[in-house]
């Protein structure tokens, strides 16, 4: 019997979960075994997991799990040395180079247990089975109109913090745009066609944001592109890879410009392909913004997990594109999770 072990999540503020109690209950039917973690945070409460045939315990009893349990969860584990004997499913941000991440695959290598990164969950053709990107872009295209908002009235984006949907969100972000008394601004967003674009775009239509959408087609030549300095805020939609062009340079701080806000929803401003140049460090809850420069202002914002501001519709997604490839757990030596293990297998350090 496939035992599915569901662990809290320890990150600060994070609230998300990677399965709701319908899938929690059509695993259940399938003959898996699921044992679910409490939690004080948890945007879902335990109780309709248990009603679905969930066992629940302890919130961080992971590690006395039967050692054929799969552990599952979303983000990091609590920082530690102790080996890791479990199979874990996990973003975890561990086969880029992070330090972090380092230390992560030492863990495993030392228990013997297995990585299977839900960042490398994909399809033959490559492509991830699941992601959170639709609401990545449409949470960071609210924070940084909040940031415009702010900034019109001469302030900086206030801290933010979970929306309990985007019902909510839509509300608290239209009085703050009224506030400002100006017509709504317009933006540009590269990788508009993407999950994270559409998400953007998607909140954008909501609060009568005109936006420009590109995406290959547009940023084929490899610039400059002088057009983004013409809008008053700019959604990067696509992840840093060699050979991204640069859309915002350093110069961009003096240049000739009505861009304001740079919402850089993919966020990887410490990799050398990064084409947004104007700023090095990502951005918190607690200070969305950072000002790149100051008359006239240009503020980014670079929040690294944003769809955990919006904690329920995210997991909602997110756990509905899962859920198929979680039936398939009690085979793991090949499709989606066979990918998974060959990728760990490659990035394993030798003990």
């Amino acid at each position: 019997m496939t035992h599915l072990w569901i662990r809290a999540e320890s990150r600060q503020n994070e609230e998300r979960v990677g399965i709701t109690p319908e899938g929690v209950a059509k695993l259940i039917a399938r003959g898996f075994q699921v044992t679910f973690e409490d939690s004080a945070t948890r945007i879902m409460p335990s109780a309709p997991f248990a009603e679905a045939g969930a066992e629940i315990a302890a919130e961080g009893s992971w590690p006395e799990a039967p050692r054929d349990a799969i552990v599952f969860g979303l983000k990091e584990l609590p920082e530690a040395d102790t080996p890791l004997i479990h199979r874990h499913i996990m973003f975890g941000h561990a086969y880029k180079g992070q330090e972090a991440g380092a230390r992560l695959l030492k863990r495993f290598a030392a228990g013997g247990g297995t990585l299977y990164d839900l960042e490398y969950l994909v399809e033959a053709n490559g492509r991830r089975v699941a992601a959170f990107g639709y609401w990545a872009g449409y949470a960071g295209a609210a924070v940084s109109l909040l940031a415009w908002a702010a900034q019109k009235q001469g302030g900086t984006c206030p801290p933010v913090s979970t929306w309990p949907n985007s019902d909510s969100l839509q509300a608290e972000l239209s009085t703050a745009l009224d506030r400002t008394k100006l017509d709504r601004p317009n933006a540009i967003v590269i990788g508009a066609l993407g999950r994270v674009g559409t998400g953007a775009r998607d909140l954008c239509k909501q609060m009568g944001v005109v936006t420009t959408d590109w995406d290959l087609a547009e940023t084929a030549s490899g610039g400059p592109f002088p057009q983004i300095l013409e809008h008053d805020l700019f959604f990067n939609c696509i992840l840093a890879a060699p050979g991204c062009p640069v859309f915002v340079p350093a110069s961009a701080k003096t240049d000739p410009r009505r861009l304001s806000v740079i919402g850089d929803v993919a966020c990887d401003p410490q990799s050398e392909f990064s084409p947004i140049k104007v700023y090095g460090l990502e951005t918190t809850w607690e200070n969305p913004v950072t000002r790149a420069y100051d008359a006239p202002p240009l503020d980014v914002m670079a929040i690294d997990n944003l769809p955990s501001l919006l904690p329920l519709e995210s997991s909602i997604d997110f756990a509905g594109q899962l859920l198929p490839h979680l039936e398939t757990l009690d085979d793991l030596d090949s499709g989606v999770w066979g990918r998974a293990f060959e990728t760990y297998s490659q990035h394993k350090p030798e003990v």
